[in-house]
């Protein structure tokens, strides 16, 4: 099966909502980058709730000089949408999801491939921790407390996590890596 990572830009206070000018897209460092691509190897599909998909189709595809890379893999990775509401997704290799957005995700989980990374949309990466669909989160938290906004995890989600990764760099940025912590019985 396919596994499902929850990938986050997240400020020190758990928020990935972004209602500050906190995170720029285009702003990462020789580090960074690294680990970005490293893990951009394993993964071979985008999926994104609608919102997210349009914000991201309006900005990455207008993109003429990209230092991270990122342009580029959007354009030739496959990206799954959930929506009710698109019929078009218009973006090359996008592919709606309607209906029941839980069986959609375990339906593309049971397909072959790597990774499956889901960021942003944070009513889709709700639904899916809730519905344990969620193998593991890759965080890269900013230097920057917002005191407001929705937070990575569903009100209300408690589980422990084990720690896989952790990395730091020079902008005070941090890169985690979490998986559920197995019982040890």
């Amino acid at each position: 099966m396919r596994p499902l990572i929850v990938t986050q830009n997240i400020t020190v206070d758990g928020r990935i909502e972004m209602l500050d000018d906190w995170f720029d897209p285009l702003a990462a460092d020789g580090d960074q980058l690294e680990i970005m691509n490293r893990d951009s190897a394993a993964c071979d599909a985008l999926l994104l709730g609608r919102q997210t998909f349009e914000d991201f189709r309006s900005f990455w595809p207008e993109q003429t000089d990209d230092p991270t890379g990122i342009t580029e893999e959007l354009n030739t990775l496959e990206k799954y949408v959930v929506s009710s509401t698109l019929t078009e997704p218009g973006w090359v290799h996008s592919t709606i999801l309607a209906g029941d957005p839980i069986a959609a995700i375990g339906d593309l989980k049971r397909t072959e491939g790597g990774e499956i990374s889901l960021t942003g949309s944070i009513t889709l990466c709700h639904a899916a921790i809730a519905a344990g669909l969620a193998d593991e989160y890759r965080l890269w938290t900013f230097p920057h407390v917002q005191g407001r906004g929705r937070g990575l995890f569903p009100d209300g989600h408690r589980e422990e996590l084990a720690l896989l990764e952790h990395l730091s760099f020079a902008s005070g940025v941090t890169y985690t890596r979490w998986t559920h912590r197995k019982d040890p019985s």
